[in-house]
């Protein structure tokens, strides 16, 4: 028989019920103490009477505080402090002038006045009433504190929700503006055919792409199959130029990822890489884990970093035409991207090895899919990443009591 699993809710979810379970513990508890201590002493019945209308006292008065302490705690400190010591001497005074009188009737005075009594008294309902009052402004301080702590946190998190959206609505025109730039191309060599397959690859991957949430992520194995769409894409155009290799470990294709990551990697090396050289080069991707982090690695066979350290768009070898115009969007955007999402958990690499070309080389935590990739039959994110409401409930922001 399955089982539920067991949440536990917050003791102060509910603050009102929360205020009578503290008062009826506290006052309940006293009494107890004080019961115990008078059956281990021997009184008499009129000191267990007294102990309980003191128990009852200090319930009502420590309520009635709690009404005028509501309504100054998020008063200017001065007006605060400076009325809650008066209402606070005010109650000690009325408690130890009702305890006095009470113990008068029930026990005598003896050879003390009145008066005296209520100052002897006084300690009593002073150390208790005391206590009370700094344990209420202590609990709804630190009720506070918190508040406050996730109302930053849902704060932040919405802000770096809407960067990571934007960083990856940038994209869409980056990528739109390439790969129109290579149907233009077609167009213009007169390859209607090509150009139109092309607009239908182009279709189908932005059917895949819009489907997918722009702050959230997908498995690898999901973003390698977008790759495909957009090298499927820039196959039409490169055919025999542009050579693709994958080698992802099975369990690395189950990793989560930024959607839409790696795309900016593999246009990069069809326009440094493919386009300039005649042979055209060989794009690699590979995937693995490395004990509790996801390394992917996208490298080429390109010329690699001139001796400027930058890497330049050169006329296309077979049609003199210029690939692209680069946007400046694709390197910064990943490194912000990762920022965004893994803070300082994450690498970012840039090598180029001494036989040649270019690799990028990206770690980041592994965070295992909550399903299995192979069964998702189009790319669809596996994690959201919505923003939080911006405020707590309105009923969060009161302080304890009645």
């Amino acid at each position: 028989m399955a089982v539920l699993p067991f949440q536990p809710t917050p003791f102060f979810a509910n603050k009102n019920r929360a205020f009578w379970n503290l008062q009826f513990a506290g006052w309940g508890g006293a009494f107890l103490l004080r019961a115990v201590s008078g059956l281990v002493a021997g009184q008499d019945g009129a000191f267990f009477l007294n102990i309980l209308i003191e128990s009852i006292l200090g319930l009502s008065t420590s309520t009635v505080l709690s009404v005028v302490f509501r309504q100054l705690i998020n008063r200017r400190p001065l007006i605060a402090w400076g009325v809650s010591a008066v209402v606070l001497a005010s109650a000690v005074l009325m408690f130890a002038f009702i305890g006095a009188w009470v113990i008068s009737l029930t026990r005598g005075m003896g050879e003390n006045s009145f008066t005296a009594l209520v100052i002897a008294y006084m300690i009593y309902p002073l150390t208790l009433l005391g206590a009370w009052s700094a344990l209420y402004y202590a609990i709804n301080f630190f009720l506070q504190v918190e508040e406050q702590a996730d109302r930053l946190e849902r704060l932040e998190a919405q802000a770096t929700s809407a960067q990571l959206a934007m960083l990856r609505y940038q994209l869409n025109p980056h990528f739109l503006f390439n790969t129109l730039n290579s149907i233009s191309t077609l167009v213009l060599l007169k390859q209607t055919e090509p150009a139109n397959a092309m607009l239908t690859r182009l279709s189908s991957f932005l059917r895949h792409t819009l489907i997918t949430d722009p702050g959230g992520k997908v498995t690898l194995a999901q973003e390698v199959e977008t790759l495909k769409l957009y090298l499927g894409i820039e196959k039409m155009r490169f055919e025999e130029r542009l050579r693709t290799d994958f080698q992802v470990e099975p369990e690395a294709a189950k990793a989560c990822l930024p959607a839409m990551l790696l795309q900016p990697l593999v246009e990069n090396a069809i326009k440094y890489a493919v386009s300039p050289q005649e042979e055209g080069a060989r794009i690699s991707l590979s995937a693995r884990l490395v004990g509790q982090r996801l390394r992917v690695t996208v490298s080429d066979t390109g010329p690699g970093l001139p001796a400027d350290g930058q890497r330049h768009s050169l006329p296309d070898a077979l049609t003199g035409q210029g690939h692209t115009v680069s946007t400046g969007v694709g390197l910064a955007n990943i490194r912000d991207r990762l920022a965004q999402a893994y803070g300082e958990e994450h690498l970012f690499e840039i090598r180029t090895p001494a036989t040649g070309g270019f690799t990028v080389m990206i770690e980041l935590p592994f965070e295992p899919a909550e399903e299995d990739a192979e069964s998702a039959a189009l790319p669809r994110p596996v994690t959201n990443q919505n923003p939080p409401p911006l405020l707590p409930p309105a009923t969060a922001r009161h302080p304890i009591g009645t």
